[in-house]
């Protein structure tokens, strides 16, 4: 199977990182994952949190390197295109009126120009367009119309569509998820278009019956404080759900392009950033709501959904609980691991990993679960030569690469538990808010709610028992490499499961 992803303005790259989060412990099943950015403001600061959370795992994937069978970590090969930007190849001005030639239209066809000026206000025809479309998804719809798919002279679109060519060809079953808000600008233009232009392609090569397009729809989910001066284009809050009125009238009359409709938002909005018109002050923290949208990433992926418009509830307004999650039982296992995995790793492991190259390997030697991956000395004669050095730059880096990726997704978890008006209650994120900060690996048995274990088991949960558990792994069932930093996260990772 083939799996795309196009997350579109600032809120489809919110929803592409809590895919990618998800992707890392093995929720969106083993598929390569082919991701690609839409928007015009290449800056964005939701944009860049979101490719670095792609390069972060990357990072991670390839340190990892052979997979571990029946390990749900690290399963997925993501590949990232570049972000394109409908404006990026343009040497115009990078105002409306320019792009469409508004001033030459006025002397050689009025009548067209009267029609220009009907549709589009002074303002917005003469917006600076490089922070994006300002919340205006009239402004994108018109901009991000003209590309032309049907050349394929214009990267990443041409990859992208070779690629899923190629796919449908080999006989494997396709799937392309678009994502972004529908009251904003860029992904309430970017959605309806981009999805109509990629169905029209599939239709004229004849595989669009093989190839499933799904969306999610973002509603109204978040707010942030007006801003701009009165003359100024740009998003306004107030008009999230008259623009979303319009937007789902349209969706539920014209939008065949889409198989498979996801629609999320929630009844009260979030402040989740201050007020901004682009660039990478656009920046919000995560929400619960894009823990959804990757949930329902996996129910795309990973199940056969029929086509159709397809919504979640919660059991009660203003709390978030395990049972409010669709797949409870798997998605509470995998996240729990990983949840686990990542606090001991950067409160435990990784410390006393770096401190090798500072303090010797002899301050490690003899832990079992230390003499099963690397090499070790006794009276200064270097023993288990066969084995990797901890201290070699190869070793570091991929302790640093785990680590890294072990803080984003933390930080990732904690964000959305942090909602001003909503109680989310998945995991104790008092222990790890600030990933930076020195964590206590005595708290590794209390980091998520409804932990149904007995008192006993959780009295025996702790790092000392952890690590002899590791000690107890053969080598040989963690797969190749089954050595070194690789072989050893594998079992501390297996171990974490509860």
């Amino acid at each position: 199977m083939a799996h795309y992803v196009v997350g579109i303005g600032g809120t489809g790259a919110k929803f592409v990182e809590a895919i990618v989060q998800l992707a890392a412990i093995g929720l969106l099943g083993n598929q390569k994952l082919r991701v690609i950015f839409v928007d015009a403001d290449e800056t964005n600061g939701n944009l860049q949190r979101a490719q670095g959370t792609v390069n972060i795992y990357r990072a991670c994937y390839e340190a990892i390197q052979e997979r571990e069978k029946n390990n749900p970590w690290m399963t997925i090969s993501i590949e990232s295109y570049r972000v394109w930007s409908p404006l990026a190849n343009t040497t115009m001005e990078k105002k409306l009126a320019a792009l469409f030639g508004y001033n030459t239209l006025r002397q050689t066809l009025p009548p067209l120009a009267n029609l220009f000026s009907v549709l589009y206000t002074e303002e917005e025809r003469n917006a600076n367009l490089e922070v994006g479309f300002r919340g205006h998804p009239a402004i994108g719809a018109g901009i991000i119309s003209q590309i032309n798919l049907e050349r394929l002279e214009e990267e990443p679109w041409r990859s992208f569509i070779q690629g899923v060519e190629e796919n449908v060809g080999a006989g494997e079953e396709t799937k392309i998820l678009l994502c972004g808000s529908v009251f904003g600008g860029t992904g309430a233009s970017g959605l309806p278009t981009i999805g109509r232009l990629i169905a029209n392609k599939l239709e004229k090569d004849g595989t669009r019956n093989r190839v499933k397009i799904g969306c999610i729809f973002g509603l109204p989910y978040f707010t942030f404080p007006k801003g701009g001066s009165e003359k100024e284009i740009c998003a306004t809050p107030e008009l999230f759900l008259l623009n979303t009125e319009a937007a789902l009238r349209y969706y539920r009359e014209q939008a065949t392009q889409f198989d498979v409709k996801y629609l999320l938002g929630n009844q009260s909005l979030e402040r989740v950033g201050n007020f901004s018109v682009g660039k990478d002050s656009q920046v919000n923290r995560p929400h619960f709501v894009e823990l959804y949208a990757a949930l329902a990433a996996r129910h795309f992926f990973c199940h056969n959904p029929q086509p159709g418009v397809y919504m979640i509830a919660r059991n009660k307004a203003g709390e978030i609980v395990w049972d409010d999650l669709p797949e409870k039982e798997t998605v509470k296992t995998l996240l729990t691991n990983a949840v686990r995995f990542a606090y001991i790793w950067l409160a435990d492991f990784q410390p006393q990993l770096q401190s090798a190259p500072i303090h010797g390997i002899g301050a490690l030697d003899g832990y079992p679960w230390f003499d099963k991956f690397f090499q070790g000395v006794w009276w200064g004669i270097k023993i288990r030569k066969n084995l990797p050095d901890v201290t070699s730059n190869e070793q570091q880096q991929a302790i640093k690469a785990i680590g890294t990726w072990a803080k984003d997704f933390l930080r990732w978890l904690a964000d959305i538990h942090r909602c001003e008006q909503e109680n989310v209650r998945l995991f104790k994120t008092e222990h790890f808010a600030s990933p930076d900060s020195p964590l206590q690996p005595e708290r590794l048995s209390e980091l998520f709610w409804d932990d149904i274990r007995s008192k006993e088991q959780i009295q025996k949960d702790n790092p000392i028992a952890l690590k002899n558990a590791i000690g107890e792994i053969p080598p040989s069932s963690l797969g190749t490499p089954n050595q070194g930093v690789q072989g050893l996260a594998k079992a501390i990772y297996r171990c974490c499961k509860v």
